[in-house]
């Protein structure tokens, strides 16, 4: 059955995201006080009833207890707030249990922040931290990388389909395109096709340019009921479905290396009660840590048959202006991947886009998206559908 209440979102604040000197706590509160001035009307910090908390705690920042942090640093000491980490796949995670605890009628306000502070360690710490998000026991031991994972992925790909190495590129081209239009990018550069073949390869078929960059950054959402929602803004976005999904851990024992049945698992729960299908999607937010993996993400979530999500972007139904557009904000690739803040970040992008507040980057006519968070190699997935009111 579909629930009886809805959660709306009312509000969302985000920083920069990249290379940056603020601490994990200062990131946070700034997040926060800019999901709170978004508010048209007003939300007070002592309605909020619950928070959520989306971060790996990489580098092991605050590792025992970051949610006490967030009640610190958010201005709601007191408030119980729950801190979940699933990965790469935590704020679609965090956004997940937000939207639920407003669906059971437990609260009617709650604040969901994704945070995490990367930069400050060295590379083989960083390397070592990554690589906790996939097996430890198979894959690390062997010495396959992150990056390795996603290789493989994309090898078995185009070994099967027959997938073009241009068109990885052209992911990456598109979303450097869309990156420039973000003030709260990483990377504001546009790319050529030629740039990035002829890149360093970072794991074959992989350079550097399909890779996603290591992040700082943060970003918040408020969500309320819908019931309530136009007591605080004429233009709510409403949240009509929320899945989440998991698979083996270790790509060796999944049944194939072309798709993520965990995002497949996540898609269905969120498409089975809103109100609308696949069809009716107008653009997405999708998990492109690797170029390859927004190809699969395409497959795996219904917006193009197996093997033809290559064509799609090649086509340039992907891009801005294109039919379908995807990662308006410059995905993980351009924007950046602060791991806890990811699936925050694209929810903030979906509410910009609704509401008509997107700037340049704006997508005319927006009424309906689909936002989509990856943990790991693939283990773990969420899928969020958010409507216009």
């Amino acid at each position: 059955m579909p629930p009886s209440e809805r959660a709306a979102l009312i509000g969302a604040g985000h920083t920069r995201f990249g290379v940056l000197p603020d601490a994990p706590r200062t990131l946070i509160r700034e997040a926060v006080d800019s999901a709170f001035a978004s508010v048209d009307r007003g939300l007070e910090r002592s309605q909020v009833g619950e928070a959520f908390l989306a971060t790996l705690g990489f580098s092991g920042w605050q590792l025992g207890n970051s949610a006490a942090l967030l009640a610190e640093e958010a201005g709601i000491p007191g408030v119980p707030v729950v801190r979940i980490e699933n990965a790469c796949a935590s704020g679609g995670s965090a956004l997940r249990a937000a939207v639920r605890t407003i669906e059971s009628g437990s609260q009617e306000a709650v604040l969901v922040v994704g945070v995490e502070k990367m930069t400050d360690v060295s590379s083989r710490r960083r390397r070592y931290w990554l690589g906790v998000s996939g097996d430890t026991e198979w894959e690390r031991l062997a010495g396959l990388t992150f990056a390795g994972v996603y290789a493989l992925m994309a090898a078995r790909h185009m070994h099967d389909y027959g997938t073009p190495i241009e068109a990885l590129a052209q992911v990456a081209v598109k979303n450097h395109a869309n990156g420039l239009l973000n003030p709260n990018a990483q990377f504001r550069k546009a790319v050529r096709v030629e740039d990035v073949l002829a890149a360093p390869r970072v794991a074959d078929p992989l350079g550097l340019y399909d890779c996603c960059p290591v992040s700082d950054g943060a970003s918040a959402l408020l969500l309320v009921a819908e019931s309530v929602a136009r007591r605080y803004t004429d233009t709510p976005v409403r949240v009509v479905g929320a899945g989440a999904g998991s698979d083996h851990l270790a790509v060796h024992d999944r049944e194939s290396l072309t798709s993520l049945h965990a995002t497949q698992r996540a898609a269905a729960e969120a498409f089975r009660h809103a109100p609308f299908d696949r069809s009716k999607v107008q653009f997405a937010e999708v998990h492109d840590c690797f170029t390859i993996a927004e190809i699969l993400a395409l497959e795996d979530l219904g917006f193009a048959a197996p093997g033809e999500a290559a064509q799609m972007t090649l086509e340039g139904a992907t891009a801005r202006s294109g039919r379908f557009p995807v990662n308006p904000d410059g995905g993980l690739k351009s924007k950046g991947h602060p791991i806890g803040a990811t699936g925050v970040s694209q929810a903030y992008e979906i509410f910009l886009q609704l509401r008509g507040a997107a700037g340049a980057r704006q997508i005319p006519q927006a009424e309906r998206a689909l936002a989509h968070n990856v943990g790991g190699s693939g283990a773990t997935a969420t899928v969020a559908l958010f409507e216009r009111a």
